[in-house]
């Protein structure tokens, strides 16, 4: 049965018990499977969700990690940090369980890896630092070079050289495509932060890291604001069509 479980750490009881019962000349019950696989230490758990990484993903997060490893608090209150999230109308079916045994939480067997940004919604962009809240800057259709060219100079900033005065803050910005595109005029936006590096510095960033960032507290936040809000709009549309 421990073979089974480790074969396939998403099958049911039932599949257990059938796959367990067809090799075997007595057969058991799944109230049997169950009792079975909670004395060998597994219980059915919801996976975690984590980032799909890469070989190189992972030593660029594991660089990252040791070069800032000796930061303290007091650094990381110079670091603002920014991210674009997209709220979804739509969630996906996250029901998926997989067996497992309770130090066995973050083995890579046993994680169901995502995508940023995927499906569709209200797309926004923020900011924030250990001092105050940013701007929430709605984005319509999708974020092009263009576009975050336009929210760097109206929003990031105003907000560096107001917060970070002596030019001690430190800008996240993610690695996302369009932070790195050429312009048409030949102005990328790496050639607009090295114009400004004298006001704030750009952090160096590892690639799908958004576990990293602390603003997805933040977007955790939004995102229940966000649904209570549908909720009023459609007990409203509700009682429209009522009367």
């Amino acid at each position: 049965m421990g073979r089974l479980v480790r074969d396939d750490r998403k099958a049911t009881v039932t599949q257990i018990t059938t796959r367990y019962n067809q090799s075997m000349q007595n057969t058991i019950s799944e109230r049997t499977t169950r009792q079975i696989l909670k004395q060998m230490g597994y219980s059915s758990r919801r996976p975690h969700w984590v980032p799909l990484l890469s070989a190189k993903n992972r030593k660029q997060r594991l660089q990252f990690a040791q070069a800032h490893q000796n930061w303290t608090i007091e650094d990381w209150k110079n670091v603002a940090w920014s991210d674009e999230s997209r709220f979804l109308l739509q969630h996906s079916d996250d029901s998926v369980r997989i067996w497992r045994k309770e130090h066995e939480s973050m083995d890579p067997s046993y994680l169901v890896s995502t995508v940023q940004a995927a499906g569709g919604g209200v797309m926004v962009w923020g900011i924030f630092s250990w001092h105050t809240l940013g701007p929430l800057v709605p984005i319509e259709h999708c974020l092009n070079a263009t576009a975050y060219l336009s929210i760097v100079a109206d929003h990031v900033h105003p907000f560096m050289t107001t917060v970070y005065p002596s030019s001690d803050g430190y800008f996240q910005q993610d690695n996302v495509p369009c932070h790195k595109a050429q312009m048409v005029l030949r102005l990328s936006i790496s050639d607009w932060f090295l114009e400004h590096d004298n006001e704030f510095t750009l952090l160096k960033w590892p690639p799908q890291s958004p576990d990293l960032n602390p603003i997805e507290q933040l977007w955790d936040v939004v995102e229940g604001r966000f649904a209570s809000l549908m909720c009023v709009c459609v007990c409203m549309c509700l009682l429209v069509l009522d009367m």
